[in-house]
């Protein structure tokens, strides 16, 4: 061989090495990419889980300890539930692929498969995550919107009639409404913004909450003489970890909603969303001080929560101080309601309706206030759709089930109490458990 050749072999060689390498570099990168964001997203996923024990707790704190055990035995149930259903119908009901009617509905078979191979893994969600992964941190999601509806029924809701209406809601409505954004169904064609679920996660739980007091009516002992008599909760260290458990979740409710580790993208939700809780906080213990003269807990952990529903449909796109006004005005919203739906006689016993309906309504309103990308009519015209839907659903199903099985324990185990009566234990054995009004 001549040494033209010999150079040039050798150049061929080197220049061919270099590419391959460079491949080889960029699927190296495209593999830690994708393992990264996988990664994230399953510490998400049980980040929104932790939220299910902070629903439990709260919910427990701010009732009577006569019902510990029914708020607790719900709870667990709750997670089984919204798990298995989605795993049946939920996942592809939310997320079809293809609508079978206009955009508003389909359905993409039941059960769950991976995809076979790289589609079911660095393939599947443009290298953002596995199928699998996918399924379970929106399986999560799901069972969120029926832990709402615990919370407003407590306290006087027979067991098995409502696990009926929450597997039914949580199976059937929830996925299929969310699919109209979520699953590219007919408001996401419109531009409907709802990042993390204001109004497909806590509105959708919250007008189900609504429809079962409605039906439901107060505890005994709430309303008497055309008096407000407070039922106080019988744990606020309890409640308190349930808020700051839901607290710490949340980042993950709506981090992991980025859908990808993007260092950018997700430390900027994360301090939108810290600062819509902080300033539901102070709104909350403002307008509460102002109006009951003193400073109540019950308030300032629902101010929290308040301002991290509002904040969880635009966490994404609004600004910071977008972000501090929204939670603050729904730090003002959740007093005002709490107080409100009292004095219309609905029984609410730890403000879920107030947190998650009414500051879900708002928090999705406000992206069109405070992002210029979103407008306000197509925003409301969802708002709108989801309660027509949802609360109609929701009261057809709580009204069938009060019709055949009823949906109201009887004064007796209600003043008793849910524990010995529906389990036949007690939360706190060896203490005495107060049964009178």
């Amino acid at each position: 061989m001549k040494t033209g050749s010999r150079v040039g072999a050798l150049l061929a060689f080197l220049v061919g090495g270099w590419a391959v390498g460079a491949e080889a570099s960029e699927v190296t990168a495209m593999d830690a990419l994708f393992t990264a964001n996988n990664i994230w997203m399953l510490v998400a996923t049980f980040l929104v889980f932790i939220m299910h024990l902070g629903f439990a707790s709260l919910e427990a704190g701010l009732t009577r300890a006569k019902n510990t055990v029914n708020i607790l035995f719900k709870n667990t149930s709750i997670i089984a539930i919204g798990l298995l259903t989605y795993a049946a119908v939920g996942f592809n009901l939310m997320y079809p692929g293809d609508f079978s009617w206009g955009q508003w509905f389909g359905f993409g078979g039941f059960g769950v498969s991976s995809p076979e191979g790289l589609a079911g893994l660095i393939e599947y969600a443009d290298g953002g995550y596995t199928y699998w992964t996918d399924f379970i941190f929106q399986a999560m999601f799901a069972a969120t919107a029926a832990t709402i509806v615990s919370g407003a029924v407590a306290e006087r809701i027979k067991l098995h009639s409502f696990l009926i209406i929450t597997t039914l809601y949580v199976a059937f409505v929830y996925p299929w409404v969310g699919s109209w954004q979520w699953g590219g169904g007919w408001l996401d064609q419109m531009g409907f913004h709802d990042f993390a679920g204001s109004t497909l996660v806590h509105s959708v739980g919250g007008w189900a909450a609504l429809a079962g007091v409605l039906q439901l009516g107060p505890r005994i002992g709430k309303y008497v003489n055309g008096t407000i008599k407070p039922i106080m909760g019988h744990s606020m260290p309890l409640a308190t970890i349930g808020v700051f458990l839901l607290w710490l979740g949340w980042f993950g409710f709506n981090g992991g909603s980025v859908l990808s580790g993007d260092p950018a993208e997700v430390s900027y939700v994360f301090v939108t969303t810290a600062l819509a809780a902080a300033a539901g906080v102070m709104g909350a213990i403002l307008l509460s001080w102002i109006i009951q003269k003193k400073p109540d807990l019950t308030m300032a952990l629902n101010g929290s929560l308040a301002g991290l529903v509002g904040i969880t449909a635009g966490a994404d796109v609004v600004g910071v101080s977008g972000a501090v006004a929204i939670g603050f005005i729904a730090g003002l919203l959740v007093v005002i309601s709490v107080i409100g739906l009292d004095r219309l006689r609905l029984d609410d016993p730890v403000g879920a309706i107030s947190v998650h309906l009414v500051c879900g309504i708002w928090g999705t309103l406000a992206v069109a206030l405070f992002s210029a990308e979103h407008g306000f009519v197509t925003q409301l015209l969802g708002v709108g759709a989801y309660g027509v839907v949802c609360f109609t659903a929701s009261f057809l199903l709580f009204f069938v089930v009060r019709r055949t099985l009823g949906i109201r324990v009887g004064r007796d185990e209600e003043i008793r109490g849910l524990d010995i009566g529906e389990h036949g234990m007690e939360a706190y054995s060896g203490f005495e458990i107060y049964t009178t009004q």
